[in-house]
């Protein structure tokens, strides 16, 4: 059993060692972090990042924000008001206004992983076919209220989706963004029947039934990717940390929480 557990001892040190050495960090080289992530890429970030923060020796603290919107803790609102980030992480589309409007170094983009919409009810009730365009409007008609996100998923629902399915006028009224709130969570609570978010911000939430992804016909697939703002106290390593996230060794552990990775 000594042997063994020895053999485990130094197998396991081995691979911090390779890790380390990829990442080229080193205990006297580790830095303190800021990040900036939106929802989208959440569970797949918290899932990844005690690993790079064990094999990098970095310490990564996080600030949470829509990518877009009025918000105060959206992220270009916290950027324009001096918050300091050595990596933002945010819908691709988003982070290249910030790119274009000169915030975000253009040579840091990192591609992370694609995200699609799905529906969710509530615990316990019925869970509709969305399966099909014809049965998605069935649903979204059936159902007494519907939410969807401020963010990017809930742009496309509010301005494409419902005009997609012509039920525009139908759902003035019923259908409602959510500000600030995952949405699943107000589902979840019983204030909407239905709601319309992101997967990977959906499946995290307790207390809601998952009906599916809506049809790949009607789907918008959000882009989420990662930059290192121009002011970045550490930007080599906002750039490793990005690297690792993108890598093709994680995509089991990104498709896990609902995205699609963009490797394999």
């Amino acid at each position: 059993m000594k042997g063994i557990s020895t053999r485990r001892l130094l197998s396991a040190l081995s691979v911090g060692i390779v890790l380390t050495a990829a990442l080229g960090a080193t205990p006297a080289s580790a830095e303190n972090l800021n990040v900036m992530n939106s929802g989208g890429f959440t569970a797949a970030y918290k899932l990844l990042l005690p690993k790079f923060e064990a094999a990098s020796g970095d310490h990564v603290d996080t600030a949470w924000g829509p990518s877009m919107g009025k918000a105060p803790e959206a992220i270009p609102n916290r950027l324009a008001r001096g918050e300091s980030a050595d990596v933002v992480i945010m819908v691709g589309y988003a982070l290249d206004d910030l790119i274009k409007a000169g915030k975000v170094r253009a040579d840091s983009r990192v591609d992370l992983a694609d995200s699609r919409i799905g529906v969710v009810v509530k615990a316990g009730d019925v869970v509709p076919d969305v399966s099909t365009p014809e049965k998605l409007k069935a649903a979204l008609l059936a159902a007494k209220s519907v939410a969807y996100s401020d963010s990017a998923s809930g742009v496309y629902v509010e301005r494409e989706l419902f005009k997609k399915l012509g039920i525009a006028e139908q759902m003035q009224g019923k259908a409602v963004m959510v500000q600030k709130t995952p949405v699943a969570e107000k589902v979840a609570a019983g204030d909407y029947a239905l709601g319309l978010q992101q997967v990977s911000e959906l499946l995290p939430v307790k207390g809601i039934a998952f009906a599916g992804k809506i049809p790949e016909s009607l789907q918008s697939v959000t882009r989420f990717a990662g930059g290192v703002p121009v002011s970045a106290p550490h930007p080599e390593e906002g750039k490793k940390l990005l690297t690792y996230m993108a890598a093709p060794s994680v995509a089991k552990d990104v498709e896990s929480t609902g995205l699609d990775p963009l490797t394999h």
